[in-house]
């Protein structure tokens, strides 16, 4: 298993309930092989170029391990979700 960091960035505007929802779909990927080891939710910050006209956006940081099969689950599901902006998952390095 590998150490990645997960940073993604939700529209402004989406519902505490449907960021909780988001949340949980991913916390249920990840612990299908892996294990999350910190959630950070930075809320809303100013983005520093402008996405579809948005200049905000929810930031929620997942530190987590595990296998690539689950990085690629993630990277399909967060590509495929409405309510995010962007998203970036990165090996984090020993």
């Amino acid at each position: 298993m590998n150490k990645y960091e997960l940073v993604y960035i939700l529209k402004p505007n989406v519902e505490e309930e449907k960021r909780t929802q988001l949340l949980e779909k991913l916390r249920g990927i990840i612990e299908t092989e892996g294990a999350i080891e910190n959630i950070d939710e930075w809320g809303n910050r100013r983005l520093a170029y402008e996405i579809d006209k948005i200049n905000e956006g929810y930031y929620v940081l997942v530190n987590f391990n595990s296998g690539i099969e689950v990085v690629n689950e993630l990277n399909r599901n967060l590509g495929i979700t409405d309510e995010v902006m962007r998203h970036l998952i990165v090996r984090v390095g020993e």
